[in-house]
């Protein structure tokens, strides 16, 4: 087999069917457009998205982003807050809400409905072991909390 000898299977190209060639061709005179109208004339038909007058759907939904319903939002807490518990305590979100360093709304979940956690970053330093239980941790929070001595856990 060479390249010059390669043919197309067979029955697979047809030829270019020829309309307004007669009413015996079965597309004569109309040419298969039908009579009148917008899609009869030459350069007819309507854009893509039109939908006769209607306001087309592409103009009809919102078009100002994207929000993600499965999203864990987080209220921040960052490592050089907790040095103001006493060394060897165990800080809960429980004892983070009651000592002001973080507050929730009531409902405990964002005005979008999103359940609100809480995040330890780590910015700062911790002076002495703490174990902290928290929703989330960054690596350098787990990190140094862990230097200090104490547990990173999440709830």
């Amino acid at each position: 087999m060479n390249l010059h000898s390669l043919k197309p299977a067979p029955g697979s190209k047809r030829s270019r069917r020829r309309v307004g060639r007669g009413l015996g061709s079965g597309l004569g005179k109309t040419s298969g457009r039908g009579h009148k109208g917008q899609n009869s004339r030459a350069g007819g038909g309507v854009r893509r998205g039109f939908e006769g007058g209607q306001m087309p759907l592409y103009m009809r939904v919102p078009k100002f982003g994207f929000r993600n319903i499965f999203r864990r939002q987080y209220v921040i807490v960052n490592v050089g807050q907790l040095g103001r518990f006493p060394a060897g305590s165990e800080i809960d979100p429980e004892t983070l809400i009651s000592s002001g360093l973080v507050s929730l709304p009531k409902t405990g979940e964002d005005h979008f409905g999103a359940p609100l956690g809480i995040k330890v970053l780590g910015d700062g330093d911790l002076p002495h072991a703490l174990v902290v239980r928290a929703h989330a941790f960054s690596e350098g929070a787990r990190a140094k909390i862990e230097a200090a001595g104490g547990k990173a856990e999440v709830v």
